[in-house]
């Protein structure tokens, strides 16, 4: 057989991957296959806002900025326990990788002297996010690989398959031999020499949730059972700011309101009007992530407000300072959203609340994409390389996507070892700071048979919640996608206990016995054991880290302090 590379997924890992390879010149190349499970478009990528943070080359990069300085930054957001080797990696070859996809066709976003424009988000410390259509980045980008694609598919140097369903990764030997997918009601075998996971995340595991539909684990679950290592499925980010309205069945999910607008001097309210997130941090809006969210969830906690209760993102200040058509201009897509939502947001705050956005876990892989099954590569979201660390850095994902999948692309075209361990040792997925070890030979499942183990900790956690904070309860009944949301966002959400965690886990048991007895028929079939199997896993790998760090809280273990109300207020 030709040498055959299987690319599933079709965010930007996957696009740009499958582009790489099919265009590679130097006698390496070899038979692209790209399949979505559904449209080209429907990835995480497609709803990308923020940008891609590069540091450019001298004289287009911020004055002062650095990728020592970037990688500062990755690091301080990761709570320092990402893979070094791997952000340096990540920060250094990121203006290779901008300059690929400006090959590819896309132009990213100038200033009045005609220069890259550079925005700022929280916890970078310089302005060095690159965006394309202001805050439409993600589709920008998304259109011009999906057109180089679609270019290639046409003049036969690449083979594009969509509505085609991974179900199962075919090995022999213990090696990956090529995939199952369900396309049109029929199941179809490819085989391949390697197979490249570019599946995107998770977030569908959560009842809120800034990811599309599509967003139902089907990679990590395919790797695990492949017998593929995973790592740190404990941090799970949540961003701060999406708009708190009701969903639409089969619409987008939630409207993701940027990183940016903060870094432009948005502010974020209670329902008193009272700025609080200085009371909590000393970056205030512009902390990471996982402390924007906790500040929120601990917040409304400690005022007696519902969990569910929105707080509110106030850009007035932005409009009052830079111009009343400022926000549209830089802001157009968000602008649209919210005024299709009856919001006029230069002159009232937007509800917001935190939504489940990016999984710095999932399969655990070397610093050229390759997991811990011979043939089977992973890159994008549903990749753990361990740059991300506990928390990932605002506008690293696309960038990790796009390195990533280049490095990948060019192990698979590359005669040489198969897995590389960073330390040098043999292949092992350990969370980042030595907790859960989620391999297969740690006791923990192969396969969905409704027996997960505790790893096991000579950490005992305490029963006692953090003051003000309401233990979650699961609620009985069968499993529905619904339930499982409800149950996951309560116990396994921004704040976590262990009493919480280890309910959850039971629960989940019973329904992987109660929906394991069945053979999946269809696609949505296939997701529920993917979100069930994800959902375990990552409760797993909660309940055995009881310290807090990063994404990931312990209420039980590691109580925030209390925090000093400056009671500062700002007139609505």
């Amino acid at each position: 057989m030709t040498r055959r590379l299987v690319v599933a997924g079709s965010g930007i890992a996957g696009l740009y991957a499958a582009l790489l390879a099919a265009d590679a010149d130097d006698g390496s190349a070899a038979e692209v296959v790209l399949l979505s499970k559904g449209q080209l478009e429907h990835s995480n990528t497609f709803y990308a806002q923020g940008g891609v943070s590069a540091v450019l080359e001298p004289g287009e990069a911020a004055p002062g900025d650095s990728v020592e300085a970037h990688m500062a930054d990755t690091l301080a957001a990761g709570a320092g326990l990402n893979n070094l080797e791997a952000v340096r990696i990540l920060c250094s070859e990121a203006v290779q990788d901008i300059a690929g996809l400006r090959r590819c066709g896309v132009t990213f976003d100038a200033d009045a002297q005609g220069d890259t424009a550079l925005g700022l988000e929280a916890a970078h410390s310089a302005p060095r996010i690159l965006h394309a259509g202001g805050d439409a980045t993600g589709a920008r980008i998304a259109r011009g690989l999906i057109a180089a694609v679609l270019e290639r598919a046409v003049s036969g140097r690449l083979r594009l398959e969509t509505g085609a369903f991974v179900t199962e990764l075919t090995t022999a030997d213990g090696r990956v031999t090529g995939v199952t997918y369900l396309q049109n009601g029929e199941l179809k075998h490819l085989a391949a020499t390697g197979v490249l996971l570019a599946t995107g995340g998770a977030g569908r595991i959560f009842a809120r949730t800034s990811n599309p539909s599509v967003a139902t684990a089907d990679g990590l679950a395919l790797a695990w059972r492949a017998g593929a290592a995973v790592s740190d499925l404990e941090f799970f980010q949540f961003h701060p700011t999406t708009m708190a309205m009701t969903e639409t069945a089969g619409g987008p999910p939630p409207l993701l309101v940027s990183e940016a607008v903060r870094g432009e001097g948005a502010v974020l309210l209670d329902a008193d009007g009272h700025r609080f997130m200085p009371d909590y941090h000393p970056d205030a809006e512009l902390a990471p992530r996982d402390v924007v969210s906790r500040s929120i969830a601990l917040h409304l906690a400690r005022t007696g407000a519902p969990a569910d209760s929105p707080v509110f993102l106030d850009a007035r200040g932005i409009a009052a300072a830079k111009g009343s058509d400022f926000l549209a201009r830089r802001f157009p897509t968000i602008t649209a959203a919210t005024a299709a939502a009856g919001y006029d947001w230069t002159a009232e705050p937007l509800p917001v609340s935190p939504a489940a956005h990016y999984w710095m876990g999932g399969v655990a892989t070397d610093l050229d994409g390759r997991t811990t099954v011979p043939g089977l590569y992973a890159a994008g979201e549903v990749a753990c390389t361990g740059a991300q660390g506990a928390n990932r850095l605002a506008s690293n994902s696309l960038l990790e996507g796009l390195v990533f999948g280049r490095r990948a692309v060019e192990a698979f075209l590359s005669p040489g070892p198969g897995w590389v361990s960073p330390a040098g040792v043999p292949p092992r997925a350990v969370s980042a700071a030595g907790g859960l070890t989620l391999t297969h030979a740690s006791g923990t499942p192969a396969v969905d048979d409704g027996r997960l183990t505790s790893g096991g900790s000579s950490e005992t956690p305490r029963d006692d919640a953090a003051e003000g904070v309401v233990g979650f309860v699961p609620e009985p009944g069968a499993f529905s996608r619904d339930a499982l949301g409800r149950l996951m966002t309560g116990a396994a959400g921004v704040l976590r206990t262990g009493p919480e965690l280890d309910a959850a886990a039971a629960r989940l048991a019973q329904w992987a016995d109660s929906i394991g007895a069945t053979e999946p028929r269809d696609p949505r079939e296939f997701e529920d054991r993917n979100l069930l199997l994800a959902a375990r896993l990552l409760v797993e790998a909660a309940r055995n880290r009881t310290a807090s760090v990063g994404a990931h809280y312990r209420a039980d273990t590691d109580p925030a302090a209390a925090p000093s109300p400056s009671m500062q207020r700002i007139s609505s």
